[in-house]
C-alpha cells in the first residue's frame, strides 16, 4: 500500500513545473510527495511550498523544500493532498489526519488540486470513512446538537464521538479546536450537508471537499488512472 501511495504522488510530481508556488497536503500520501519534491529541489528545481499542518512544514523543512505563506503570495498553482474518501465526482472527504481546516484554506487558495491516493479510497458513495467536523470546544453540546440537525435534514444520521489523540487526551487542532467524527455510512447529497454544517455557528470547518478537487490520482495493483473532474454543462 505505501508504494501505491509513494506511485501517486510521483505522477502527480510530473505535473510540477519550475517557479511553481505549491500547497503541501497532510498525511501519509502527501508525505510520499514532500519527499519526492524534495529530491526534484535537490536537483535543482525552483519551487516554494505552503504547508497544511506542522507536520508538514517539519517534513518539507526536512526535505529541503522552500516555504512560504499565504500571506507572503496572492495564490497557489498547485496543491497535492490525499483524502480519506474520493466519489465520482470528486467530492473528498477528508481530515483524518486532522488538518482540514488548513488543508481546506490552502485547496480553496489554489489553481489546481491534485488528490493523490491508492485505489481503495474511491468509492461509490461518500460515508464510509466518518466526517470529520472541527469545532470550537465552548458550548460544543449546543454545537453538536445543531450537527445532530443538520444530518436529519439531509437525511443522514449516526454516532458521533470526540477524537482523542494517541495520548488517550482529546485530541487539538493546530488551531487549537477539537474534531468530532460522525459515523454516517453513507452521504447521498454531500454538497447540501457541506451547506448546513458551515451555517452552525461553534462549527469551524467540516471534511467535505465539495469542488476543489480537480483531479484524482489513483494508484492500484493494475498501475495509475487519473480521472479529471467533470466540468458542469456551460463551462
Amino acid at each position: 500500500m505505501d508504494q501505491l501511495k509513494r506511485q501517486a504522488a510521483a505522477r502527480a510530481l510530473e505535473d510540477v513545473r519550475d517557479g511553481m508556488q505549491l500547497g503541501l497536503g497532510t498525511g501519509s500520501t502527501a508525505k510520499h510527495f514532500v519527499e519526492l519534491l524534495g529530491e526534484r529541489v535537490r536537483a535543482g528545481l525552483k519551487v516554494i511550498g505552503v504547508p497544511t499542518s506542522e507536520a508538514t512544514r517539519l517534513d518539507a523543512l526536512r526535505c529541503g523544500v522552500p516555504l512560504t505563506t499565504l500571506d507572503e503570495i496572492d495564490h497557489l498553482d498547485i496543491t497535492v493532498d490525499g483524502a480519506d474518501e474520493i466519489d465520482p465526482e470528486l467530492n473528498l472527504i477528508k481530515g483524518g489526519g486532522g488538518a482540514l481546516l488548513r488543508e481546506k484554506i490552502v485547496a480553496a487558495a489554489s489553481d489546481r488540486m491534485i488528490v493523490i491516493a491508492d485505489d481503495t479510497k474511491w468509492v461509490p458513495t461518500l460515508g464510509r470513512f466518518p466526517l470529520p467536523v472541527e469545532v470550537i470546544p465552548f458550548g460544543l453540546g449546543a454545537t453538536r446538537r445543531a450537527i445532530e440537525k443538520a444530518f436529519a435534514e439531509c437525511g443522514v444520521s449516526g454516532q458521533m464521538a470526540v477524537r482523542n489523540g494517541k495520548d488517550g487526551h482529546v485530541f487539538v487542532t493546530d488551531g487549537g479546536h477539537w474534531i468530532v467524527d460522525a459515523q454516517l455510512e453513507m452521504i447521498e447529497d454531500p454538497a447540501r450537508l457541506a451547506t448546513a454544517l458551515s451555517a452552525i455557528p461553534g462549527v469551524v470547518e467540516h471534511g467535505l471537499f465539495i469542488g476543489l478537487a480537480s483531479s484524482a490520482v489513483l494508484a492500484g495493483g493494475e498501475g495509475i488512472r487519473v480521472i479529471e473532474r467533470r466540468k458542469p454543462k456551460g463551462d
